[in-house]
């Protein structure tokens, strides 16, 4: 059910993306990273620096798609040696409401790895469809304000003991952009916050939150 759940989404983003006649696009590259404070029932992770490329390709001017994966590694406060490889991505296609705001819709993946001298390396993955709403706002020439919400639902798979168990979460960012025209490069600065929380047991909660960096840099094909 759950793989047939995001191949429809797959699907729907094809069907709307190829009757978009793209004779040009625009395309945005660059990099990202999150200075990611990890909190849970029992707080042990230090946090880290997650870093990442990031891309979004407009077809026209109604869609884009979007792309953001980020990694880091986050170190046991107790125990030395032990540690947590997290990645997290997200693919999202977005639908332009007008000047302001936009919806979107997309995939969320997330990859754990924690390990710890002696032991074996415990692995779990979450992927899940998520829904949200962004929106930009021009401060002055060149300046603007960034915002985006959304919810997710995901399901959980762990390697050491096969369990599976689903979490729904939310995600918010804000950051003030700044576009430097003649280098074609936009440079923000926000805060992230990322929750998820067991569909099962609403005590355990999983968060994510700190401050962003991001550099794109924007052509046309």
């Amino acid at each position: 059910m759950k793989k047939y759940l995001l191949l429809a989404i797959i699907a729907i983003y094809i069907g709307l993306i190829i009757p978009c006649k793209v004779y040009a696009a625009d395309i945005t590259v660059g990099a990202t990273t999150w200075y990611a404070e990890y909190k849970e029932a029992s707080d042990f992770l230090d946090p880290t620096f997650m870093f990442g490329p990031v891309a979004s390709v407009k077809f026209n001017d109604d869609f884009n798609l979007t792309f953001v994966y980020l990694y880091g590694q986050f170190k046991d406060k107790f125990v030395s040696g032990a540690k947590m490889k997290r990645q997290d991505s997200d693919l999202a296609l977005n639908y332009r409401l007008n000047n302001y705001f936009k919806l979107f819709g997309g995939i969320k993946y997330m990859n754990c790895k924690s390990s710890s001298p002696g032991n074996p390396t415990y692995k779990s993955y979450s992927y899940g469809p998520a829904l949200g709403v962004s929106f930009t706002y021009p401060f002055i020439e060149n300046i603007f304000f960034l915002a985006t919400l959304s919810g997710s639902y995901v399901w959980w798979s762990r390697s050491f003991d096969d369990s599976d168990w689903n979490d729904y979460g939310y995600n918010g960012t804000a950051a003030l952009a700044y576009y430097i025209s003649q280098a074609s490069t936009t440079i923000s600065l926000g805060y992230r916050y990322q929750r998820f929380i067991n569909t099962d047991d609403s005590s355990l909660k999983t968060t994510f939150s700190g401050f962003t960096l991001t550099a794109t840099y924007s052509f046309s094909i």
